[in-house]
């Protein structure tokens, strides 16, 4: 049956985090009371991919009226069917609603999540079937291709790139078109083209997102970034913990070899392209140049020293270019829409947009894409609708584990590449953490040190060794038994491993840690002179919790909750905790009535 007869399409996100969240059983109770309606020929199902409101899933669209349902379950379906379907009725209690203000909001184009987004990555993610090339090409898909390969010539694209300012959204932000010039002009009977999808960042998922939900996006650009370079054979390094954006790049692979759009002669331009998926072992090292390319020959993932750079000796000494997903995901747009309208986007040195996972202590995590220059308080505060349960702003991660924490004065930051660097973080692949007043800066620093010390391939003697030392002081310090001249053996110790490690991920790893100290530091002093956790999370160091025994109306509710039976008393008469006994657990306090607990 042809999309023309249908009277509506219901598109449902069945990226992760909405698979996750039951989007394949909503799918499937939604086909049942279809069928049970007599509905099936005039609904057509769409199964889309991210939509980038991660809080909200599973995320139902209705068109054409475009009706945006959120947190969608099994039982929802029948009256979404009866109401809406039957009787053109929107169900107003699965609409979204904002945060601050309660209002219903029934077209996602209107929510403030999506207000300030210039979506260009992700510009059909969640509004095409990434499984159909059909809707991929019916939305201008593959046309940048077509224009390239037939219309112009390699170092036309070259320079279009350059001009464009485009600059690498993996990590430190080299300009792109530079990057495929040095390929360009590497002269071989072979060259490589390699898409790094190895995304390891803790809490990072813009890659995967993509890959999911357009995947012939990125072929496109790869194509467009081959025919450029003089390539004829790429690769996709993927974990493979990915496996349904793996399954979704294998069918758009197959499709565009069906089609014509990878393979011999494509576009009958006498250009040659074959594009392999390579599936990575999930070892945060792997998303190093080098270290991938090691991993892609079947050696052991760890880096090589540069010079060469991968565009004069890669991919088994061919000459190589290696971008990420999100680098290759501009290309069409670049190509399609033209250098000035790009460039017109974002700031001076950082043209375009970023994609960003926004996670953390936030009332709207998701996928979010902004144009470059947008400040972390339209991110957090108006895109990300603000902290939850009233809690105060306290930091903000940038650059994955790798990045650096910021405090609230730096809110007005315009994100670009410049910018995050002065201030002593990253853009990194683009995750984006956000901490409020009850986080710990000490144990945030810990924790993302001990995860790049684990993540070490263990070569260089900086990182395998340096990291190491700087983790157990921070475990000292967090345990209370830091001492005077810690911090300042972390940030020398930090500045040496940063200056002297082989590979990006020893030269950053230090960075949460010199980051907390620097706009943190009394926290450290607090931990090391004071014994006293100030957001009391290190249980070491956080004081016993008393009870106001004037404020105390002896109802007993504290001592039925404690695990250590540190509280005793008797009943109608005030309470007491013995701090000897006391874990600073926390489990009292709310249970009170009155408020009389509080940590001492």
């Amino acid at each position: 049956m042809k999309d023309s007869i249908y009277r509506s399409h219901v598109l449902i996100c069945t990226g992760t985090g909405c698979v996750s969240s039951g989007a394949k059983t909503l799918k499937d109770s939604l086909n049942e009371e279809l069928a049970a309606n007599d509905l099936s020929g005039e609904i057509k199902i769409v199964e889309t991919g991210c939509h980038g409101f991660c809080e909200k899933g599973p995320i139902m669209i209705v068109y054409p009226e475009g009706v945006f349902y959120c947190e969608v379950q099994s039982d929802d379906v029948a009256e979404i069917v009866e109401e809406h379907l039957l009787k053109g009725r929107t169900v107003e209690r699965l609409l979204f609603k904002e945060p601050m203000t309660e209002e219903q909001i029934p077209s996602y184009q209107d929510i403030a999540f999506y207000k300030k987004q210039q979506r260009i990555a992700l510009a059909n993610c969640g509004k095409i079937d990434p499984e159909d090339i059909d809707e991929y090409i019916a939305l201008g898909g593959y046309e940048a291709a077509g224009k390239v390969l037939t219309e112009m010539d390699a170092q036309e694209v070259v320079d279009t790139i350059k001009d464009s300012g485009l600059r690498g959204r993996g990590g430190g932000g080299f300009p792109t078109g530079l990057k495929w010039q040095f390929a360009k002009n590497s002269e071989s009977d072979k060259k490589y083209l390699i898409c790094n999808a190895d995304e390891g960042d803790p809490g990072a998922f813009m890659d995967r997102s993509i890959l999911e939900g357009d995947p012939h996006r990125i072929i496109e650009g790869m194509l467009v970034a081959a025919y450029a370079i003089g390539a004829d054979e790429g690769y996709v390094y993927v974990r493979a913990e990915y496996p349904l954006a793996i399954k979704r790049l294998e069918k758009a692979i197959e499709d565009a070899e069906e089609y014509g759009l990878l393979g011999d002669d494509i576009f009958s331009s006498g250009f040659n392209f074959k594009l392999h998926i390579k599936k990575g072992a999930g070892a945060f090292v792997c998303g190093e140049e080098t270290a991938l390319m090691n991993s892609i020959e079947g050696k052991r993932g760890m880096p090589t020293p540069r010079p060469p750079y991968p565009a004069v000796r890669g991919l088994w000494g061919k000459p190589t270019n290696i971008n990420n997903v999100e680098t290759y995901a501009n290309i069409p747009y670049i190509i399609n829409e033209g250098v000035d309208k790009f460039t017109a986007i974002g700031t001076e040195g950082s043209s375009g947009t970023k994609v960003f996972a926004l996670t953390g202590k936030i009332n709207n995590t998701g996928l979010v894409e902004v144009p470059m220059g947008t400040t972390l308080k339209e991110v957090i505060f108006e895109i990300g609708g603000g902290l939850g349960q009233g809690k105060k702003f306290k930091a903000v991660q940038t650059g994955g584990p790798s990045g650096g924490c910021l405090p609230e004065d730096y809110l007005d930051l315009p994100i670009d590449y410049d910018s995050l660097l002065d201030a002593g973080t990253m853009m990194g692949s683009g995750g984006m953490v956000v901490m409020d007043e009850d986080s710990c800066m000490v144990d945030v620093a810990r924790f993302f040190l001990n995860f790049t010390q684990s993540e070490s391939c263990g070569k260089c003697t900086p990182c395998r060794e340096g990291t190491k030392r700087m983790l157990e002081i921070l475990n000292r310090i967090t345990d209370g038994e830091g001492k005077e001249g810690d911090i300042e053996l972390l940030l020398e110790l930090g500045e040496h491993i940063k200056s002297t490690s082989l590979c990006g991920l020893g030269q950053s790893a230090p960075n949460p840690v010199l980051s907390t100290v620097r706009y943190f530091r009394d926290e450290y002093e607090a931990h090391i002179h004071d014994h006293n956790c100030p957001a009391g999370v290190c249980s070491d160091l956080a004081g016993a919790y008393v009870i106001d025994e004037e404020a105390c109306i002896g109802c007993s509710k504290c001592a039925k909750v404690c695990p250590v039976d540190a509280i005793s008393g008797e009943i109608k008469n005030p309470f007491t905790i013995d701090p000897d006994v006391c874990i600073a657990c926390g489990a009292c306090e709310p249970e009170c009535p009155v408020d009389a607990i509080s940590q001492g």
